[in-house]
């Protein structure tokens, strides 16, 4: 009997130092491509990633609340903050997903939505991501496949505030607003006219 106890134990040791040791080797990653409810189900279907929060980041005013970001002013953008692990899913393959949901041609807007809080970017956590970034960056320039300058900002990542829990994945809690919203916000028209069969991949 002891000898079980002792397997037992051994065994829920074993589990408890592999989730921690799981837990250690995911990554993050941030992105702000307009509202962030648009930004989420993207995500959230790719292999590999873990979660996908709403939230505001890339300003200067603690813990914003949703109506202070909208209303501009605090500087934040409405972002999405993936956690990923990146022996399933590498950054180059969300930075691809990224682009292929935004509109990166217009500055301080997404679709309908305009105001700094609606801004593009990459906040990247570490060089390695700032050095994918720009070469993502880079890469679309040199295909020409958009037709005017990327104003997408590259930026290193400051402290992120999750979104109200409301928010928190909207497009499954109200599929019908949500769709609505989308789609009166001309958000995958534009995307069809940026990325042709790309759009939204």
């Amino acid at each position: 009997m002891r000898r079980l106890i002792c397997t037992a134990t051994a065994f829920l040791f074993f589990l408890a130092w592999a989730g921690s040791l799981s837990a250690a080797q995911l990554q993050k990653a941030t992105f702000a491509g307009g509202c962030f409810w648009c930004m989420e189900h993207p995500f959230d279907e790719l292999p590999g990633v873990v979660s996908v929060t709403s939230g505001y980041t890339g300003g200067h005013v603690k813990n914003p609340t949703y109506e202070q970001v909208s209303a501009g002013g605090t500087g934040h953008a409405e972002s999405v903050q993936v956690l990923y692990d990146p022996s399933r899913i590498s950054y180059d393959k969300l930075l691809s997903r990224y682009w292929h949901n935004i509109d990166p041609t217009v500055k301080d807007r997404q679709f309908c939505d305009v105001g700094h809080q609606y801004r593009s970017a990459i906040f990247y956590h570490n060089e390695e991501q700032k050095h994918l970034a720009l070469q993502s960056k880079q890469a679309l320039e040199k295909s020409r496949q958009l037709k005017a300058p990327i104003q997408t900002e590259i930026v290193a990542a400051t402290e992120f505030y999750p979104a109200e829990e409301y928010h928190q994945h909207y497009y499954k809690k109200n599929p019908l607003r949500y769709s609505y919203y989308r789609l009166s916000c001309g958000r995958d028209h534009r995307l069809k006219e940026l990325w042709g069969d790309q759009a939204g991949k």
